[in-house]
């Protein structure tokens, strides 16, 4: 067969079932129960396809989890399928951690993504999407593609799916925020003067990969870290890891993440290497003052806006709330909040949303005192909190305080 045969030969797409399905981080009935109550808001639109692009919504309806390298992916659900659209660089893994099925489109040809979709979707239906998640280039694609009769916004729909949590997935939850206080465990164990940011980020990974590992022997493993923080560097609540060398008397900042099959959780303590300076030391009063009635807010039939105004108040009273510069906590869930935030469940000024039970949120305080000033530096405390029939349940165990994070 000559070279211009084979070239031409070659499939746009194609299904490369290549092996035995992989256990999936959840059993299928609890796919179906999600899937079911997609398409039960698909007919109320009266949608015949939803195209879902985004990491968590692909990988809450299908359970796969895809890395893009800057390519699209898909998981395309109708009224009888639920296929997954992958690049053929993933081969037949896709297809192992996809409850359904899945198509793997090309790179011989420019945009054979959308002919994969397309041979789903078919032509001139109405077509859900994620308008928070399809860029321009890729909506323009889908119109000249599947030439849709009639395209809907979808996104706050699904978000408002995912907000509400399963036992299935609090048990997971459960799991993830038990490993973010390993790593805390081996960071608290890490920190010494003259040791970076580095090394103790590296330790408290280090502990949280195995501790997953052993935990959860058939999950896939990427995405655990730690951004851990010393001296100018905790004003910003995300920034990088340097080399810095801690020194005595650090402000410290803690922030472990794990990250268990497409579920993150998070773990977030000051600390202090030492001993603590009476400025630092008020201002780290104030903020696990705050932390505390934070906490005590959360129940169900409370809002997000009641609870970040209590919280206000609360730092108003201490002349304090012009150091706060974020919300005050935000829903747990897959791939939230660092890859996909459920924004509709935050403690923020401006959203109303009511607490129901089966909603995981955090409470996470944070203070910024500029450089300069006395108690310079970033306090920030991370619980994650399960809103039950009658209130909440603290799920995170590393305690928070002075007691026990002044590390000599």
């Amino acid at each position: 067969m000559t070279l211009e045969t084979q070239l031409n030969n070659r499939p746009e797409f194609m299904r490369f079932h290549n092996g035995e399905k992989a256990a999936l981080p959840f059993d299928t009935a609890e796919y179906e129960a999600r899937l079911e109550k997609l398409r039960i808001m698909m007919r109320i639109l009266n949608l015949d396809a939803a195209v879902l692009t985004s990491m968590h919504n692909v990988a809450y309806y299908s359970g796969f989890l895809y890395c893009a390298f800057g390519r699209p992916y898909a998981c395309v659900v109708t009224q009888t399928d639920c296929v997954t659209i992958s690049a053929g660089i993933d081969a037949g893994q896709p297809w192992r951690r996809s409850v359904h099925d899945n198509i793997t489109y090309t790179d011989w040809k420019r945009d054979n993504y959308w002919r994969a979709v397309r041979s789903v979707t078919g032509v001139n239906r109405a077509i859900g999407v994620e308008g928070d998640h399809l860029s321009l280039m890729q909506s323009d694609k889908l119109a000249a593609y599947l030439e849709p009769s009639n395209v809907i916004d979808i996104a706050p729909d699904t978000m408002l799916q995912r907000m509400h949590k399963s036992e299935a997935e609090i048990k997971l939850i459960r799991a993830g925020a038990l490993a973010a206080d390993v790593g805390g465990y081996a960071i608290k164990d890490a920190v010494k003067i003259g040791a970076t940011e580095i090394e103790i980020a590296m330790a408290g990974r280090d502990a949280m990969e195995a501790h997953i590992a052993k935990t959860f022997p058939d999950a896939e493993y990427r995405d655990t870290w730690v951004w851990f923080q010393s001296g100018l560097n905790t004003d910003g609540a995300h920034n990088p890891v340097t080399s810095r060398a801690l020194q005595h008397g650090d402000i410290l900042s803690l922030n472990t993440f794990p990250m268990i099959s497409g579920y993150y959780t998070a773990l977030e303590r000051t600390m202090f290497v030492g001993e603590v300076d009476d400025a630092s030391a008020k201002i780290w009063d104030a903020n696990v003052g705050a932390h505390e009635l934070g906490i005590s807010l959360i129940k169900p039939g409370a809002t997000c806006s009641g609870i970040t105004h209590g919280v206000n108040e609360f730092f108003a009273e201490r002349d304090l709330l012009q150091y706060r510069s974020f919300g005050y906590g935000h829903s747990f869930g897959v791939l939230s909040h660092y890859y996909g935030r459920e924004a509709g469940l935050e403690l923020r000024e401006d959203i109303d949303t009511e607490l129901k039970p089966g909603m995981v949120i955090s409470m996470e305080p944070m203070l910024t005192i500029p450089d300069g000033q006395p108690g310079a530096g970033g306090y920030r405390e991370h619980d994650i909190l399960v809103v039950t029939e009658d209130g909440a349940e603290n799920i995170t165990g590393y305690p928070y305080g002075p007691d026990f994070n002044v590390i000599s």
